[in-house]
């Protein structure tokens, strides 16, 4: 019996020997034990928000112009683990993830995940499911002003949104796609140049989109997973070319033209009379002067969440 117990205990000391070195390799901590995890901080979030399945609507749009610029109209209970407890995480892995995609004001989300995203024959244009879900999008940034500005509304009343970013802005501003990702909200990607895709050659779209998703993982540590064609357009090439760079491709059903400064008033008022369950809005956070629309959301968020919308943000 005693040598019995005599190499039990060598057995254990061996593999907590083996379980030490595997961690001084990886940069690991081993616990030889089993514990209870506390619940999930996802537990006391608000339910997610529908899956997604492509929508069959066609955004409305005015003649595209190939030049760059702005768009044309167009409860978790305690659960018992069966596993060690995980070790800390290194400093350096901790500050990367810091600037990863995370919610604001709960796990809402459009879509599922999808690793390798199936070829598409068009955009999302709407939000799928049943209920108030809305989603407000900005495009043509990031802007040294009025990002910040956007950011700080959204922070106000606890909004998530999706900011489809120009690849040369955020490569001149990349602390802002920090600040938009800290914040929540998802960066995704609006080409680099603000090309009209369609005009382009296969190659010259891939570098387009390439560019712009290389940019992002550079400053995120994490690639894009959505897509807007700048005005709007995609052909079979470019949603090719979007589907083999990962990321699936997302329009708008509710366009406030905002890019042309049309007035606060008239920017409210195709919110406030546009907006229906489903709802992509297109709005501007760069490409030009955008204090209408900062002013036009401070007015018009709080009335839309008093309806009951609920505003969520695409998730792969």
């Amino acid at each position: 019996m005693r040598s019995d117990n005599h190499m039990n205990t060598r057995r254990w000391l061996l593999l907590s020997a083996l379980g030490i070195g595997a961690a001084a390799a990886t940069g690991s901590a081993v616990v030889l034990t089993r514990t209870t995890d506390h619940a999930s901080s996802s537990a006391h979030r608000p339910a997610p928000g529908p899956s997604g399945t492509s929508g069959h609507k066609k955004a409305g749009k005015g003649t595209p112009s190939p030049s760059k610029g702005p768009h044309r109209p167009s409860g978790g209970s305690r659960r018992k683990s069966s596993g060690p407890r995980p070790g800390s995480v290194p400093v350096e892995a901790g500050l990367r993830q810091t600037y990863r995609l995370r919610p604001v004001a709960g796990e809402y989300a459009i879509g599922s995940t999808v690793l390798h995203p199936q070829i598409r024959k068009h955009a999302q244009l709407t939000l799928p499911g049943s209920g108030r879900y809305i989603a407000l999008t900005f495009d043509d940034g990031p802007h040294p002003d009025y990002t910040p500005k956007v950011l700080s509304v959204l922070r106000t009343y606890r909004i998530q949104a999706t900011f489809f970013v120009i690849g040369e802005n955020a490569a001149a501003f990349p602390k802002l796609l920090h600040d938009i990702a800290a914040g929540g909200h998802v960066v995704a990607n609006h080409s680099y140049t603000h090309p009209l895709l369609t005009s382009l050659s296969t190659a010259k779209v891939r570098q387009e989109l390439g560019r712009t998703s290389d940019v992002i993982e550079k400053v995120l540590d994490a690639p894009p997973r959505w897509c807007r064609a700048p005005y709007g357009e995609w052909d079979a090439r470019s949603l090719k070319v979007c589907a083999q760079l990962g990321m699936e491709p997302l329009g708008w059903s509710l366009d406030t033209n905002d890019w042309a400064r049309p007035g606060i008033a008239k920017i409210e008022k195709a919110v406030t009379h546009g907006v229906e369950p489903g709802s992509v809005i297109l709005q501007h956070d760069g490409g030009g002067n955008r204090a209408q629309t900062v002013r036009a959301i401070t007015d018009y968020l709080p009335r839309l969440l008093d309806k009951g919308y609920v505003f969520v943000r695409p998730h792969t």
